[in-house]
This record gives C-alpha cells, structure tokens and sequence, in this order.
C-alpha cells in the first residue's frame, strides 16, 4: 500500500542511522588488516586470485577447496609472502555438514570470519534433454546448495559477532540465456543464488552485508572453452577474455570498507557484453545472438 505524504513525514525511531566510523582516506578504507576472510573455490582461478587480493591488502585468508591439493602450497606462500595468516581446509561444499564443522573450524583458528566469498562453482553446461540427472544434481549442490550451507552457518556466526560480509560469486549468465550453448540447469542455478544474495541483504540488513559479483568470460577453467573463444572475443567491447588480476579489485572493494554503503547489488563484470541482446543480420535474417559459455568446467 502506498503511503501518504503524511505518513512519509512522520519521525521513527532509530533514523536515520549514524554513518560508519571508516577512515576517510580511500586507501585506508580499502586495507583489510585484522580481518578474517573465507574463500571457497580458492585452489584456482578466479577463487585463488581473490585470496591473493584478500592477502596483498592485509587480511587473514582461509582457503576452501575441493580436491585441488595445490591450495595448501598456496596458503603456505600467501602467508609467507604477505605476512599474513592462511590456512587452507578441504571441504566438500555440497554437504552441509562439512561447510557447518569447517566454519567453526575456522572460527575455532582465527576467532571470526569477518568476510565470507562463496566462490565455489562448476558447470556441465549441456541442453536439459540431453543433461543426466546425476549431472543436474551434481550442479545444484555445488552451484546453490553450497551457497545456502554458506548462507546459513556463515550467517549463523555473522548474526552472534553482530557483523559480517557475504559476496557470493554468480554469473552474467543469471541475466542472458546463452547461446549456442544450451545450458539451462547453469544458468538457473547463477539466477538463483543472484536473487537469494539480494533477498538475505535485506534479511540481514542489522548484522551484516551482501553482494553479488557477476563475472563474464574470464581466462580460467570456467571461462570460454575451445568450441567458444571466438565467439566471446567477438562478442566482447574489449574483444578478450578477461584476466583474473583484473577482477581482484572488486572483489577487495566489496569486502573492504570502502563499500559499507553497498548491499543487495548485483556487479556485472563482462568486458562489456552484450548481457540483453544482440541482434545482427545473418543470411538475410535478423537473429536474436547472445554469447556463449564453455562446454565443462569448474572453479571449485
């Protein structure tokens, strides 16, 4: 129902609500020093360069992974490098047990978790009639069980210290319908973790933050494959993958304080695809083209 001015205008108690006590200085605001972050899908990718952003601006990083060993290296180097705390914890992400013992693992070594980065994602991207079901539920425990599990023992912690900061890693696919690839179940799972992000910033809005982050084609196991490269370079304004050290500055503004006046957004970050649609002549025909994601991966 609609309000009336007069009801607009009326004085509530608890607002407005004061403003952070952050620094001032941009690059004060973005140091992350004392914090806690988790980092799920981190032995690679996407997930390992934003635990090495996390790192190089002075927080505590534990490294979720699923079977990659090579993160336990990566946590050895990340703080030897870096002066920092990391540890690494395999974890099994589309069971909600072990996501539950491994955050209070991780509670129990660093005292709290400041900042959660549900990163952890794989695709089988193939048109449903063709897709198992075994295939289909591999991706919906991965790509949106995973994330609730996060969502709720994370948040379990975040709502008891009073704080906390949930960035879920989505898709520009939970905004297109991709071709030529048909891939169906990975593009619903991306638009329902974007929608289930929005809905816990207002849930959560007394204790703690939330954002999305959407990446497009990035040079990773998730990227582009073989059979659609090219078509993601055409279809791209810079004509190119992206570079993970180029999407480690996003995530560090998220997590950081710099973006405390931030939740509930959804960030695209496409090299400026074309995420509604592209209409070109073809053969004499006009043609609705999105772009195209890769046959198989994952960045878990």
């Amino acid at each position: 129902m609609s309000m009336t001015i007069e009801d607009c205008g009326r004085v509530r108690d608890g607002f407005p609500r004061p403003f952070p006590n952050t620094p001032s200085n941009v690059l004060e605001q973005m140091r992350l020093n004392g914090k806690v972050v988790v980092v799920t899908g981190a032995a690679d990718g996407i997930g390992y360069a934003v635990s090495e952003a996390m790192a190089e601006a002075g927080a505590n990083v534990a490294l979720w992974y699923n079977s990659n060993d090579i993160a336990v290296q990566k946590a050895k180097d990340l703080a030897a490098t870096h002066g920092i705390k990391a540890s690494a914890y395999k974890v099994n992400v589309s069971v909600a047990e072990h996501v539950q013992s491994t955050v209070a693992k991780v509670v129990q070594e660093f005292g709290k978790i400041d900042v959660f980065i549900a990163n952890a994602g794989m695709a089988i991207s193939k048109p449903i009639l063709e897709q198992t079901l075994d295939e289909y539920h591999k991706q919906m425990t991965v790509n949106v069980d995973g994330v609730v599990y996060y969502a709720k023992y994370a948040g379990e912690v975040f709502q008891r210290q009073g704080f906390g900061n949930l960035i879920i890693t989505s898709s520009m696919s939970a905004h297109i319908v991709n071709v030529p690839v048909d891939q169906p179940v990975y593009n619903g799972c991306k638009a329902y973790i974007t929608h289930f992000g929005k809905s816990l910033a207002r849930e959560w809005r007394e204790f703690a933050r939330v954002n999305i982050v959407s990446p497009g084609f990035f040079d990773t196991k998730m990227g582009a494959s073989p059979q659609t490269v090219q078509e993601a370079y055409r279809m791209s304004s810079v004509g190119r993958q992206g570079h993970v050290k180029e999407i480690k500055g996003l995530y560090l503004y998220l997590a950081s304080d710099a973006s405390t006046y931030m939740t509930g957004s959804d960030v695209l970050i496409d090299g400026g695809m074309d995420t509604t649609l592209c209409v070109i002549s073809l053969q004499g025909r006009w043609e609705d083209i999105p772009m195209c994601l890769d046959l198989k991966g994952s960045d878990e």
